[in-house]
């Protein structure tokens, strides 16, 4: 035994009615004294205060009350003191799952092989599930010692071992970058309790034409400066293979931006909600030497006045 141990006297006839007439307060005291002799001098209820305290009076009795020792000595830090038997799980594990943007545009299943840490029964015993109790014991006519105890129970002995598993995951089209999907049981063992839970976390890969912003995508384009000023007509890949018309009939300078509606990426939710796709125009300019021929065509060409100015663009 350890921790507390405490011997106070009760003094039922201080309290008792016929001493104190009209006296609501020493007829309530009268009663709780009466209370806690009555636990004391029955094992089974002493037995059950000291597991469960006034819980477990109650459901023996099976109604309503409250904690006479409390009354008594809750004040002096000697009140019935049950821990509460803590529920131990092992810690939860998360693993980055690393998925491209065709993946997330289209969906997928993939299997994932994990080495898992786990506890086994092996031979003897152990102690577990180890708690303080507290025991009350009469010591004399109206006084009683209280004394704390650690107890135990005795469980099967465990050797940590490593099992091998796969686990199905499914990447479900539009999912974001943190997402999780939870495998309940398979994180961390705990020798006490249950393993902790397993997550894996979405974690988009670099892609090396789009970017994804929520569910719309963003690209660049890369044009000629022939195709920037007389118009151009392509077709864009998308994620899944289809093509994705860009047609421009007029100028189109360095920076341009346009949107595809509906070319971005489907919406988690809804399935039948999409995105949109923004294009962003880069126009390469030609490196090599123009003749004073091909120069003074071009000005004719163009015909545009100087548009020299200096100003501040950051």
């Amino acid at each position: 035994s350890s921790g507390i141990n405490a011997e106070w006297p009760l003094r039922p006839g201080k309290y008792h009615p016929d001493k104190n007439p009209g006296d609501d307060t020493a007829s309530d005291k009268f009663k709780e004294i009466g209370e806690v002799y009555e636990i004391l001098a029955d094992d089974d209820k002493r037995k059950t205060y000291d597991r469960h305290g006034e819980d477990g009076i109650k459901n023996m009795q099976q109604g309503g009350g409250h904690d006479p020792f409390a009354n008594f000595f809750g004040h002096f830090g000697f009140g019935h003191q049950q821990e509460e038997q803590q529920e131990h799980k092992g810690s939860d594990v998360v693993v980055d799952l690393f998925v491209s943007l065709e993946e997330l545009y289209l969906g997928n299943f993939v299997t994932v092989k994990r080495d898992r840490p786990t506890y086994e029964e092996t031979s003897g015993t152990r102690q577990c599930n180890c708690r303080m109790e507290m025991k009350t014991h009469m010591t004399g006519p109206g006084s009683f010692q209280m004394t704390q105890h650690r107890v135990c129970d005795q469980c099967a002995n465990l050797v940590l071992v490593t099992v091998t598993e796969e686990l199905d995951l499914e990447i479900e089209p539009g999912m974001l970058d943190g997402m999780t999907q939870r495998f309940s049981g398979k994180g961390e063992p705990h020798m006490e309790g249950d393993s902790g839970d397993l997550f894996f976390k979405v974690k988009t890969m670099r892609h090396p034409k789009f970017e994804r912003k929520g569910d719309d995508l963003y690209t660049n384009l890369t044009i000629s400066l022939q195709e920037a000023l007389v118009g151009f007509d392509m077709t864009l890949a998308h994620l899944d293979g289809h093509g994705v018309p860009v047609k421009r009939e007029k100028v189109t300078w360095p920076g341009a931006l346009i949107m595809k509606k509906g070319e971005g990426m489907p919406n988690f939710e809804d399935r039948n909600k999409l995105g949109n796709l923004f294009i962003t125009f880069d126009v390469k300019f030609p490196r090599g030497e123009l003749s004073s021929v091909d120069k003074d065509s071009i000005r004719k060409i163009l015909n545009q006045a100087s548009a020299q100015k200096a100003y501040n663009g950051l």
